[in-house]
């Protein structure tokens, strides 16, 4: 594959007499690099109606993430090229796939993506839209508390065509340049290999950037005499095979909905069976990635495996503003402690590219938004000493009397009922800082503690 390399070079500016004044662009720089250590360490106290974070802010994406994003059909062809009469048929082939993943699960066979036609529609339809999830979901994640190196490994279980390696390279800019090695786990070989070339296709657009002892940012690459793009060591095997090598990071998207389909054990008892087989994967500092689909039966998993996590010492950096028990578990209502919420996050897709909306559109699979539940866990303890009580954001707008509007959100002191008095633009997703109400209020149909905003 024909890459192209640059060499840009950094000339020092004469210095001047008076200080110029800061640019708009660079004042915003400035900000962001302050927002982003703040957001690590939470030195300043945070006051009440104010907004942390967000888990969906499309502005931290990289401009050549977007590229390969809105080009990503392209892509896709030049790995697994078909012509125009077979591209008429690519719309028909999604919905009987989307059939085989949904009512007609029962029958379908685990390996069904190493037949070619489903592989073909698998990545046409289902990864462009997972990249467009994982990317914007990953690309405001701090993976820095994994202290990922050149010598780490890392293990993608349930790979696919390494939907989740492509979305962090992506996503991550600052990890691109590391050299890393990826064991990438999945039954069907041919997914594997197609993934692959996918992968190097988008490294070859989304190129590492390196600074060289000069401090020229070169971009990586074997004409360069750099190596480090990812190394991908393809593994078949279902979860549960073995690796040559623990894994300092380990990441799973959308594998266990389709794993534990036909277990008829407890959910309690399969989240602590599949943390067991995450865990001996992996070195003694590892951290984990879980993403599925926002839906509650996922959402009860993600709930029981977080727990499972942390009560063998991990810590969970996200999406979790606290480390007590889950409120939004996924329980159904009438059970004891349930609440009938389940933890979820969703943002709107009309920022997806106008082409994966058309082919979804003539697949009969519209999709106005994206949803997914997830947790992201590490091995050290990182417990924020801030007295504000931080509320994580998990419903859409919700209208209350008085013309009010509300939010669900999850915080120390459980499920609460975040009411907008500021009139800030709130969204799914959001870390939002408020005060412990001194009188707690709650909703008579959840129970949610009434928390103002």
């Amino acid at each position: 594959m024909e890459r192209k390399y640059q060499t840009v070079q950094k000339t020092k500016k004469p210095q001047k007499e008076h200080r110029q004044p800061k640019s708009e662009k660079a004042k915003r720089e400035n900000t962001k690099r302050e927002n982003i250590k703040r957001e690590k360490t939470f030195e300043k106290p945070f006051t009440k109606g104010e907004i942390i974070s967000s888990l969906f802010n499309p502005s931290k994406i990289s401009e050549d993430a977007c590229y390969v994003l809105e080009h990503f059909d392209g892509i896709v062809q030049s790995v697994l090229p078909v012509n125009s009469r077979q591209k008429l048929s690519v719309p028909q082939q999604i919905r009987e796939l989307s059939h085989q993943l949904t009512d007609e699960r029962d029958r379908r066979h685990l390996s069904y993506m190493n037949e070619k036609t489903a592989l073909s529609a698998y990545v046409r339809y289902y990864m462009w839209w997972n990249l467009v999830r994982l990317v914007r979901l990953f690309s405001n994640i701090d993976f820095s508390k994994l202290n990922l190196n050149d010598e780490s490994v890392c293990l993608d279980i349930g790979s696919g065509p390494l939907t989740a390696v492509c979305a962090l390279w992506l996503a991550c800019p600052s990890l691109r340049s590391k050299k890393l090695t990826w064991y990438c786990l999945d039954v069907s070989q041919q997914a594997l290999s197609v993934g692959e070339e996918i992968f190097l296709s988008i490294a070859a657009r989304a190129p590492a950037i390196e600074k060289s002892a000069s401090g020229e940012e070169v971009v990586s690459g074997e004409e360069s005499g750099a190596d480090s793009i990812w190394k991908i060591i393809k593994v078949k095997g279902a979860f549960g095979a073995a690796i040559r090598q623990k894994a300092d990071f380990a990441v799973c998207a959308n594998m266990f909905n389709e794993a534990f389909q036909s277990d008829t054990n407890p959910p309690d008892f399969i989240a602590k069976k599949y943390c067991e087989k995450l865990i001996s994967y992996t070195s003694k500092n590892a951290g984990f990635m879980i993403v599925e689909p926002g839906i509650p039966r996922s959402a009860r998993f993600i709930s029981l495996l977080r727990d499972a996590f942390m009560r063998r010492g991990y810590s969970v950096c996200s999406p979790c503003p606290h480390s007590g028990i889950c409120p939004m578990d996924g329980r159904r209502a009438g059970q004891s402690g349930a609440t009938g919420k389940w933890c979820n996050f969703s943002f709107s897709t009309e920022e997806a590219p106008k082409a994966l909306h058309s082919l979804s559109k003539q697949a009969g699979i519209p999709k106005e938004r994206a949803v997914l539940s997830f947790v992201y866990a590490v091995s050290s303890q990182t417990e924020s000493k801030d007295d504000a009580l931080l509320l994580r954001i998990v419903s859409d707008p919700i209208r209350l009397p008085g013309g009010r509007t509300g939010f669900y959100a999850c915080c120390k002191k459980g499920i609460a009922l975040a009411v907008n008095k500021s009139g800030m633009n709130i969204k799914s997703g959001m870390l939002v800082a408020s005060v412990a109400p001194q009188s707690e209020n709650h909703d008579a149909k959840t129970g949610a503690l009434i928390v103002d905003i």
